[in-house]
C-alpha cells in the first residue's frame, strides 16, 4: 500500500486551491469587461483582487445590469408597438416638423425609444410640493375614461389620502383606474401593507414594480428600480417629473423636506406618456393596454414639440444619459442643471467641462442637504475639476432639498423628470424624462433655476480645495464605489 505524506496532501490542496482562483480571476477578467464601461469593469475587478470570495459573490448577484430575459423581450414587442403608432403620428400629422432646428436631438430620441417627437403640445412648468398632489389629485377627479398612476414612491399619509379618496371615486364612476408603484421604493414607508389593502378595497387594478424573483427568467439584480414618475388622465392631462406621492417630508427623522418639480402636458404628448406606462404595465401583467392606440391624441393650439424618453436596463443603451450629452455638447450659449445628485460618467463630465471650456455658461444647482450618504459625497469628488473648468456651481441652504431634476439648453430646450445625473439613473434605474422644444418653457426652467440660486451659497475653488483630508478621503471612497455598477 502507497503512502501519501499528510504534507504532500496539504500541498496538493494549496496548489488546487490556488490553480481553481488564478481560473476564476482570469474567466472574470475576460468577462467582467463585456460591455461594460471601464471605469465600473476597473471597480469591479479592483473589488474582487481585494476580497476575492465575497467580491465574486457580491459581483454575481448584483453585476448584471439589465434586465431578466423575459422583461427584455418584452420591452422589444413594446419598441415595436410604439414604432407602428409614432407612424400613426405621422401620418396624422402630429410629429415634430423634418425641418427644425432641434432635428438631430429628435432623430437621437426616435431612435432611442421609438416614440416620435410630437407638435401642437401646451406644457406648463410645476414647482412647489403639496400644491402638485393637489393638482394631479383634481384631474383624477374629473377623470371620465381612464387614469394610469405610476411613482417609484406611493405611500398612504395625511398629505396623500386625498389623492387616493380621488381615486376611489374614479372607480365608482367607472373610470379605469391602473396604478404601479416599485416594490422596494415604496415598501419603507410608513403604512405600506395598510396601502396595498387599501387599494384593492376601492378597485384600483395595482401591481408592485420590479418584485424580487428566483425564477431564472425573471430574476433581476436586487437593486433594479423603477423610478419613473407618471400620471396621465384620460387622453387630456399627463404629469412627469421628480415629485413621488408621499408626504414633502418623507417620514425622515431629521428637518429635511423636499422641492419637487414636474411638467404638465396636453396635446398628443400624453398618449406618449400612456404608452411608456402601458409598457411598465405589460412587463407586469402581461396585459397590453392599448388606449394611448385608439384614442385619439388631442390637438390642442399649443406650440411646444415634445419628446418622450423612457430609458433603463430594459433597453440596450443608456437613453437618458445620451440625451443628456447630445444636449450639452450642442449648447452655444447656456447649460444651467438642477439635480440633487450629479455623479457623471467619463462622456457626461467631459461634456459639462468642454461646454464650460469653450465659453459655455455652466450653472449647476445641488443641495447643502444631504439625504443619500454615499451619493452625496460621490458628487462632492467632482466639484473641484467642475470647478477648474469654470462650471459654476451652487449649494441650495439647508433644510430644504431640492429635488427637482431638470436642465435648459441655450433657453431653448427643456429637459424634465425623474432622472439623476448620476451613474445608477443611467445603468440601474427605469426612468422617463421629457424634452421639451420650446423657449418659453425652458426660459422658464432657466429663470427658476436662477431663482433658486438666490437661496444658495456659490462654491468657490481655492475655498473648496481646503476642506479638510477626511472629507476628501470620504469623497474619494464614494467616487470609487459609485463605479460599482
Amino acid at each position: 500500500m502507497e503512502y501519501t505524506s499528510p504534507h504532500g496532501l496539504g500541498l496538493a490542496i494549496i496548489v488546487a486551491i490556488y490553480a481553481i482562483d488564478l481560473i476564476i480571476r482570469l474567466a472574470l477578467l475576460i468577462y467582467i469587461p463585456k460591455n461594460r464601461k471601464p471605469t465600473a469593469a476597473m471597480a469591479w475587478l479592483l473589488f474582487i483582487y481585494i476580497i476575492p470570495v465575497y467580491g465574486t459573490i457580491f459581483f454575481f448577484i448584483i453585476g448584471g445590469t439589465k434586465l431578466s430575459v423575459r422583461r427584455r423581450k418584452a420591452q422589444q414587442q413594446i419598441n415595436l408597438l410604439l414604432k407602428r403608432y409614432s407612424t400613426t403620428l405621422k401620418k396624422a400629422g402630429l410629429t415634430a416638423p423634418k425641418r427644425t432646428t432641434y432635428l438631430s436631438y429628435m432623430k437621437l430620441g426616435e431612435s432611442l425609444t421609438m416614440l416620435a417627437p410630437t407638435q401642437h403640445n401646451t406644457v406648463a412648468i410645476l414647482s412647489g410640493y403639496d400644491e402638485l398632489i393637489e393638482e394631479m389629485t383634481e384631474k383624477i377627479l374629473a377623470a371620465r375614461y381612464y387614469v394610469y398612476v405610476e411613482f417609484y414612491i406611493l405611500a398612504l399619509d395625511s398629505t396623500t389620502e386625498p389623492f387616493f379618496k380621488a381615486l376611489e371615486d374614479a372607480v365608482e364612476r367607472g373610470v379605469d383606474v391602473k396604478l404601479l408603484f416599485d416594490a422596494y421604493g415604496s415598501g419603507k414607508y410608513p403604512r405600506y401593507k395598510e396601502m396595498q389593502k387599501r387599494l384593492t378595497s376601492i378597485g384600483v387594478e395595482w401591481r408592485k414594480i420590479l418584485p424580487f424573483s428566483l425564477i431564472p427568467r425573471r430574476y433581476n439584480r436586487p437593486d433594479l428600480r423603477n423610478h419613473r414618475k407618471i400620471l396621465v388622465v384620460d387622453s387630456s392631462d399627463a404629469y412627469i417629473g421628480s415629485l413621488n406621492v408621499i408626504d414633502k417630508t418623507y417620514h425622515r427623522k431629521d428637518d429635511i423636506s423636499y422641492i419637487e418639480l414636474a411638467v404638465h402636458m396636453q396635446g398628443p404628448s400624453v398618449n406618449e406618456a400612456a404608452a411608456v406606462f402601458a409598457s411598465d404595465w405589460y412587463c407586469e401583467t402581461g396585459e397590453l393596454l392599448k388606449d394611448f392606440t385608439t384614442t385619439p391624441p388631442t390637438h390642442t393650439k399649443g406650440r411646444a414639440l415634445v419628446q418622450l424618453i423612457p430609458s433603463g436596463p430594459g433597453y440596450p443603451y443608456q437613453n437618458n444619459l445620451k440625451m443628456f450629452v447630445a444636449a450639452i455638447q450642442g449648447a452655444q450659449r447656456s447649460v444651467v442643471i438642477t439635480n440633487p445628485y450629479l455623479v457623471p460618467d467619463e462622456s457626461l463630465l467631459s461634456a459639462l467641462i468642454s461646454a464650460a471650456q469653450r465659453g459655455v455658461k455652466v450653472s449647476v444647482l445641488n443641495s447643502t442637504a444631504i439625504d443619500q450618504w454615499m451619493v452625496g459625497h460621490a458628487q462632492r469628488s467632482y466639484y473641484t475639476e467642475l470647478l477648474r473648468a469654470g462650471v459654476e456651481i451652487y449649494l441650495y441652504k439647508k433644510p430644504q432639498l431640492v429635488h427637482e431634476k431638470f436642465m435648459a439648453i441655450d433657453e431653448e430646450i427643456g429637459i424634465i423628470g425623474s432622472s439623476n445625473l448620476d451613474i445608477r439613473s443611467f445603468e440601474l434605474n427605469l426612468e422617463c424624462v421629457v424634452v421639451v422644444y420650446n423657449r418659453t418653457a425652458a426660459r422658464t426652467l432657466a429663470k427658476h433655476h436662477y431663482e433658486l440660486r438666490e437661496n444658495a451659497h456659490k462654491v468657490h475653488l481655492e475655498t473648496w480645495k481646503k476642506r479638510s483630508l477626511w472629507q476628501s478621503f470620504l469623497d474619494s471612497i464614494a467616487r470609487l464605489t459609485s463605479a460599482l455598477q
